[in-house]
């Protein structure tokens, strides 16, 4: 059915989820996996740069962003698949689109990814990732919902 899946991973209990139902996916069809995290290094540049060390901030991002894909494919290899992972960088760039981008780039044939549903103001203020790749990407999106209050 799908055999190249890509999964975008944060730190959350919503994204973890995700990555649980995107390995039942990998498993019945023996799919390969890909484990994507994004960062905009523009967001600090923007603000009071002269006040903080942008350079050390943006490393900080990245070794974040490196963090939660080991963690994540830590959990993927543990139930017997080795996954490719890859730190997408974005400069003031929208999230969404990195995400789209690397699923054609790559060929994914399926994007399985957590939504935090928010809704109202928090949805106006916030924005959704999930929505943006949904509204803008030929590929199949599976969204998943932590049934728990969202984070």
């Amino acid at each position: 059915m799908y055999q190249r899946i890509l999964v975008p991973v944060d730190n959350s209990a919503t994204s973890r989820i995700a990555l649980e139902e995107a390995l039942r996916f990998a498993k019945n069809e023996n799919a390969q996996l890909r484990l994507v995290h994004v960062i905009d290094l523009a967001q600090f540049a923007w603000s009071a740069n002269e006040f903080l060390d942008v350079p050390q901030l943006q490393a900080a991002l990245k070794e974040g962003g490196q963090k939660v894909l080991s963690e994540s494919a830590a959990r993927v290899k543990e139930q017997g698949i080795e996954p490719e992972t890859v730190l997408l960088e974005t400069w003031g760039g929208i999230l969404a689109k990195a995400i789209v981008d690397d699923a054609k780039t790559w060929g994914a044939e399926l994007i399985v990814m957590g939504t935090h549903g928010y809704g109202g103001l928090t949805h106006m203020l916030l924005g959704s990732v999930a929505e943006g790749v949904m509204r803008h990407t030929p590929v199949p999106v599976l969204l998943v919902r932590n049934k728990e209050k969202p984070e």
